[in-house]
């Protein structure tokens, strides 16, 4: 993949597992990166930054429509 840029920061495993099914589903070429290093055993890995994701320019809105989507209120589970 020629081209990539930064996309967006991941917060967590759980997030980034997601995202990446949706986008592989989508045929959306993108790199998910994550911040740990086991030299320093995650020590850069911060609850607010897991990661993040790379892709070509050009799936940069389409990719951050379907991050939002996903991250709506409304796609919650109630633990009830």
């Amino acid at each position: 993949m020629k081209n990539i840029v930064s996309i967006l920061v991941i917060s967590n495993a759980v997030e980034a597992n997601l995202l990446d099914e949706i986008l592989t589903e989508k045929d959306i070429p993108h790199i998910i990166r994550s911040f740990h290093d086991l030299a320093y055993d995650g020590l850069w890995q911060t609850p607010t930054a897991w990661g993040q994701l790379d892709a070509p320019p050009e799936f940069r809105e389409e990719i951050l429509k379907i991050y939002n989507e996903m991250s709506l209120p409304d796609n919650l589970v109630d633990p009830e």
